[in-house]
C-alpha cells in the first residue's frame, strides 16, 4: 500500500496561499486595493468588509479612491481605516475618501523585511508541524500492519520532497516581496 499524500499537499498550498495573501495586504508604499481586505466597517449595526459598501480603486501610484455607496458613511469608513493601523493617511471630500500610500524611508522598508521574514517563518513552523502529523500517521500505519518498513521509508522519502518544495515556494514569494519592498 502507498501512502496517500493528497490532503497533506492541500494543506501545504493552503500554506502557501495564506503567505502570498498575507504578502499582498503588506503595504509597501504603491497603492493597492488588496491593503484594505482586511478593513471591516461599521455599517448599520454589524461589521461589513469595506469592499461590501463602497468602490474601491486605485487613483494614481500612491493614491486609492474609495466611492461608498451611501455617503453617509463615509466617516465610519475613514474611522475603520485609522482603526486598522496600516499606516495610511485618509483624506475626506464630497466624492468620498482618498486613502494615501506614504513614502517608504529605508527604515520603514528594513521593517517590512522583517514582517515579511516573521510571516515566513510562522508559515514555515505551519508546515513542519504538517509534516510531524503526516509522519506521526505514516508510523502508526506501519505499527498497524497496514505499510511495510520499505513503504515507511520511501513515504518518508516522498514527505521530505513535498516539504523540500514548499520551502522553496515559500522561500521564492518571500524573496520576490523582498525585492519589491527594497525597490
Amino acid at each position: 500500500m502507498q501512502y496517500n499524500f493528497s490532503n497533506f499537499k492541500i494543506e501545504l498550498k493552503k500554506v502557501e496561499e495564506f503567505l502570498g495573501k498575507e504578502y499582498s495586504q503588506l503595504n509597501i508604499g504603491r497603492a493597492s486595493p488588496m491593503v484594505l481586505d482586511g478593513v471591516n466597517v461599521l455599517s448599520y449595526g454589524s461589521h461589513v468588509p469595506l469592499n461590501n459598501i463602497a468602490n474601491i480603486s486605485i487613483e494614481d501610484p500612491k493614491t486609492l479612491r474609495i466611492a461608498p455607496w451611501d455617503k453617509s458613511q463615509i466617516k465610519d469608513i475613514e474611522k475603520a481605516i485609522v482603526g486598522a493601523n496600516l499606516g495610511l493617511s485618509v483624506a475626506t471630500d464630497d466624492l468620498g475618501l482618498r486613502v494615501i500610500f506614504p513614502q517608504l524611508t529605508t527604515e520603514t522598508r528594513q521593517t517590512l523585511v522583517k514582517v515579511l521574514k516573521e510571516k515566513l517563518e510562522g508559515e514555515r513552523i505551519t508546515a513542519r508541524r504538517e509534516r510531524e502529523r503526516i509522519w506521526e500517521d505514516i508510523q502508526a500505519k506501519q505499527k498497524e500492519g497496514k505499510l511495510t518498513e520499505d513503504e515507511k521509508f520511501k513515504a518518508k522519502e516522498e514527505l521530505q520532497k513535498i516539504v523540500d518544495e514548499i520551502n522553496r515556494n515559500l522561500e521564492a514569494s518571500f524573496e520576490k516581496k523582498q525585492k519589491e519592498v527594497m525597490g
